[in-house]
């Protein structure tokens, strides 16, 4: 038992990581998106943020070399990221269970890392453990896993009470989001009471030295076991669906929301466009009336009559 639950803790970390990568890739990979444009953009000059301007408001723009402000974006970036905050400011009573399940997730990663680390240095440099630096590792992973499963389990069930109760959000619940919502809760569940049953011989930390180690002798308690392999399959299952926000967001701000690069100047992006209006769509829509001959420049070029015919 102890070597299938190392051996699904792995996968279960390698299929996230493949995973979030191949979806990344995906979406890198994709048409370019309408964008919104509009403003202000963060990664724009501080003083043209400030009332909401561009760089257009220059004089022959397009002569003059185009400046990113990695430091005005990172403002805005990083309160979105560690804190919802456009949840906060447009929809606060959801804010209310999304950020502590967020939170949670955040803390329960954190732990992870920690713990690994941790266990590294025991096994790597067992000169720096022992003492004030390894009870401050300790209290660091062990209060972060506890208080973020426990943050996790509650915000789960908070947007799951919601999206069941709320009539504007039940009618766009599918099955689905109330079983990913589950399986969160009976996941994180089952490693907190396996970590509370686990008894006084079980080590968090020496199981994972042991799981590094390869090490098999060691026993886990059937709960604590089925915690792992339950979470080791979750992890694997987030990248999968729609979960996977977290790596679209990026996607949705900067080529969406924040793409202002001009596109005189941008080579690829031309080329992008020029196989665009190639496409020949077949679509049935009677104002678009593809019927898969037509290229898109002559449907964007030609207006529909009254019966959906081109002229």
């Amino acid at each position: 038992m102890t070597l299938i639950v190392y051996v699904l803790v792995l996968l279960g970390i390698l299929s996230f990581l493949i995973a979030s990568i191949a979806r990344a890739v995906r979406y890198a990979r994709q048409s370019l998106h309408l964008r919104w444009e509009l403003y202000p953009v963060p990664h724009e000059a501080p003083e043209r943020v400030e009332h909401g301007g561009s760089y257009y408001e220059e004089v022959n723009w397009w002569t003059k070399p185009l400046k990113f402000n990695w430091v005005s974006e990172m403002k805005v970036m990083l309160p979105e990221i560690a804190f919802l905050k456009g949840l906060w400011e447009f929809n606060r009573p959801l804010w209310w269970r999304s950020y502590p399940f967020h939170l949670g997730l955040y803390l329960v990663i954190g732990a992870g890392k920690l713990l690994v680390i941790t266990a590294l240095l025991t096994i790597f440099a067992p000169g720096w453990m022992g003492g004030g630096f390894e009870t401050v590792l300790k209290a660091l992973y062990t209060g972060c896993g506890a208080l973020g499963a426990g943050l996790a389990v509650a915000g789960a069930f908070g947007l799951m009470l919601r999206r069941l109760r709320d009539p504007d959000l039940r009618n766009y619940t599918a099955p689905g989001d109330i079983f990913n919502l589950l399986f969160f809760i009976v996941a994180f569940g089952l490693l907190i009471a396996g970590y509370i049953l686990r008894g006084p011989d079980v080590s968090v930390l020496g199981l994972t030295v042991g799981a590094l180690r390869l090490d098999t002798s060691l026993h886990i308690p059937g709960v604590m076991a089925a915690g792992l392999i339950l979470t080791s399959l979750l992890i694997a299952y987030v990248p999968l669906t729609h979960m996977a926000h977290f790596i679209a967001k990026y996607f949705t701000y900067h080529s969406v929301r924040w793409d202002d690069a001009p596109a005189s100047l941008a080579g690829e992006m031309q080329k992008k466009f020029a196989e665009y209006l190639a496409y020949r769509p077949d679509w049935s829509a009677p104002h678009i009336v593809g019927d898969g001959t037509k290229t898109w420049v002559y449907i964007a070029t030609t207006i529909p009559d009254g019966e959906g015919r081109k002229k």
